[in-house]
């Protein structure tokens, strides 16, 4: 992925990272394409895990529901990061592994900006809407489920990193389709302007179909990083305007 910091001063200190995108991106035939793909085939560990997301956030996608993935969707970078500046202290002198260290960092911190930002165009949908937050987001909540995530993630991240670029991958596909699918089920958003400034730095379209549209697509690149980092290049799903895996 992409990304330019944008600052706009006087519309509500926007501070966020915009989607650099392919404009010649077709954002409904890859929702389509989405749709009509099945999803990948999860382990027992991720069935346990949605299992327990449906138990808590219910197992309809909402907002809400897909504000709590996007608070855990950055835990496993910020932990890849972590062992690969480890790395790069212990293995300075064997320059392959510090260039791989050093490219999964770069990947890694462009990933947790990007989800930070569908957290934030989340949040102020969400507003815009005057949608309240369910329980399960209360920072008790937050804190238990994001500490479990953030043992499991360091876990994996330091026993079989790949084996979490697998699961990551896992995770980014079902994130792929429930956006793909949430704009299905809410036609309304057809129609719904985006006319908030942290919604527009984002990415600059005019309606919230396509706002969710962009982020699954977002999803779906997190999702071929990964699976290129866990050497499982051929689940990659190309598509036209696609960022490169690899600068």
């Amino acid at each position: 992925m992409h990304y330019r910091r944008i600052f706009k001063k006087g519309q509500e200190n926007v501070s966020i990272y915009q989607t650099a995108y392919d404009m010649k991106t077709d954002l409904r035939k890859e929702q389509s394409e989405t749709l009509n793909r099945p999803h990948f085939k999860y382990g027992l560990g991720l069935r346990i895990f949605f299992l327990g997301m449906d138990i808590t956030a219910g197992k309809k996608n909402t907002l809400p529901k897909a504000k709590l993935l996007e608070i855990l969707a950055s835990v496993p970078y910020r932990e890849w990061e972590i062992r690969q500046y480890c790395r790069l202290t212990m293995k300075y002198r064997n320059r392959k592994k510090v260039d791989w260290a050093q490219e999964i960092v770069g990947w890694g911190r462009s990933a947790q900006d990007n989800e930070y930002n569908h957290l934030l165009v989340i949040q102020e949908k969400m507003k815009e809407d005057g949608m309240k937050d369910r329980w399960f987001l209360s920072p008790p909540v937050v804190f238990l489920v994001v500490t479990f995530y953030v043992i499991l993630s360091k876990i994996i991240a330091w026993t079989h990193i790949k084996g979490g670029f697998k699961f990551n991958a896992a995770f980014e596909d079902h994130a792929e389709h429930v956006y793909a699918k949430m704009v299905e089920d809410n036609p309304q958003w057809e129609n719904e302007k985006v006319t908030t400034p942290v919604a527009k730095a984002y990415a600059d379209v005019d309606t919230w179909a396509d706002i969710f549209r962009r982020i699954s697509l977002d999803e779906r690149d997190h999702r071929n990083h990964s699976f290129y980092y866990a050497g499982m290049p051929e689940h990659i799903i190309k598509y036209d305007g696609m960022p490169s895996i690899v600068d």
